[in-house]
């Protein structure tokens, strides 16, 4: 075992890394830009050398067309960074595309591999290969993933496809289900999101979160003998449910044909009710969290001065991250929810008119009384982050 490591940072460009072209020679770090982190450029020979790459998630994705050999390369070429060779670049960058032919399925195919899916999505390759196969009179009849995805691929897809085509889609599971359609991930194969998408696949660790609990175990874990979950949970939980209460309001009144007229309303007033009730669910946790750690750093050891300094330090730290909650809750209500609640209330549906009515009766109290606004200038008094001063 080694106790101690080169950090050698080398760019990755062009869809290969110069260390594939490297010989024994070039483990002598000779160039200046190969300058270890850490450690001397000095050469051992018998210890060898561990290489190790990190690059950002690959899609693998293969668009399926009824075409020969030759005319699916012929688009793999207009596509790929490479393109057809020096000055005859492609159009898409981080793309790598090659035609192949299917014979046991009788059709083409374009093999894709986009090396950063946040410079060239997986929507956008799909819509240009139609685009060129469009040109040719050709059909591009769906694509397959290779391995997994992440979610925000799958996500940026349905968005796309949300706006190109004017839908109103709020919910998460829908979009991924329309991103699967559209890009045609079930044409050859199954797609199902759970054993394909990243994040679905993987299980969640470590204790089970507020968040995730049973409301009658929730409301147990709060009337029991203990400091948290408090009243920062209960406040986030409140916020999110009744923000989740006038979503609901909205959503009994779209699509109703006697307020068919109001449609165009509800697209605009329901997003950032929808959106606040789902962004403050991390909230629950985060309140008890951020006590939790300022607990932990007050049982830090101050026997000595270097102990003392990092124990303060840590409680600062922590009393700015419980800050965040409660200031974080006030924006979002304030600021995307009040503008929406009270226009839903002149046009919403009638028969929901209580429980909008609970919703606002929260929002008025909430933004009423100071109750917030002076657990922050509690928690301020204790910081003394230049950053928090204006808090005060």
């Amino acid at each position: 075992m080694l106790t101690h490591s080169w950090n050698i940072h080398i760019p990755y460009s062009q869809g290969s890394s110069p260390l594939q072209s490297c010989g024994p020679s070039d483990l002598q770090l000779k160039k200046p830009e190969w300058a270890p982190d850490f450690g001397t450029r000095d050469f051992v020979p018998h210890w060898g050398a561990t290489v190790t790459g990190v690059r950002k998630f690959l899609i693998a994705d293969n668009i399926k067309m009824l075409s020969t050999k030759e005319q699916a390369h012929r688009i793999a070429l207009n596509l790929r960074e490479q393109g057809r060779g020096p000055g005859q670049c492609g159009r898409l960058d981080c793309c790598q595309a090659i035609g192949w032919n299917l014979e046991e399925q009788n059709i083409a195919q374009i093999s894709v591999n986009l090396t950063d899916f946040e410079v060239t999505p997986i929507h956008v390759a799909y819509e240009e290969a139609k685009k060129d196969a469009k040109e040719l009179n050709l059909a591009v009849t769906g694509s397959e993933i290779v391995g997994l995805i992440p979610l925000a691929a799958i996500l940026q897809a349905a968005e796309y496809y949300i706006e190109k085509e004017n839908l109103f889609i709020l919910e998460e599971d829908k979009k991924v289900h329309l991103a699967i359609n559209r890009l045609g991930l079930t044409t050859i194969s199954s797609f199902n999101p759970k054993e394909r998408i990243i994040e679905y696949c993987l299980q969640k660790t470590g204790g089970k979160s507020l968040a995730d609990s049973t409301v009658d175990q929730f409301i147990r874990s709060i009337a029991a003998r203990s400091p948290a979950p408090g009243g920062g949970s209960v406040a986030a939980t409140v916020a999110a449910m009744g923000a989740a209460l006038g979503t609901m309001v909205g959503q009994l009144t779209y699509g109703k044909r006697q307020w068919e007229h109001l449609d165009s309303t509800m697209r605009r007033l329901i997003p950032p009710m929808y959106d606040t009730a789902i962004s403050l669910i991390p909230a629950i946790d985060a309140d008890t969290n951020g006590f939790n750690n300022f607990m932990a750093a007050t049982k830090l050891p101050q026997r000595t001065d270097s102990e003392r300094a990092a124990r303060e330090a840590a409680m600062a730290s922590a009393t700015e991250e419980t800050i965040q909650v409660p200031l974080s809750l006030m924006k979002k209500i304030n600021n995307q929810n009040w503008k929406a609640l009270p226009e839903l209330a002149t046009v919403g549906n009638i028969n929901c008119k209580s429980d909008l009515q609970v919703t606002s009766h929260y929002y008025i109290d909430y933004k009423g009384n100071k109750q917030e606004q002076q657990s922050i200038l509690v928690l301020t008094n204790t910081v003394t982050s230049p950053f928090y001063s204006n808090l005060k």
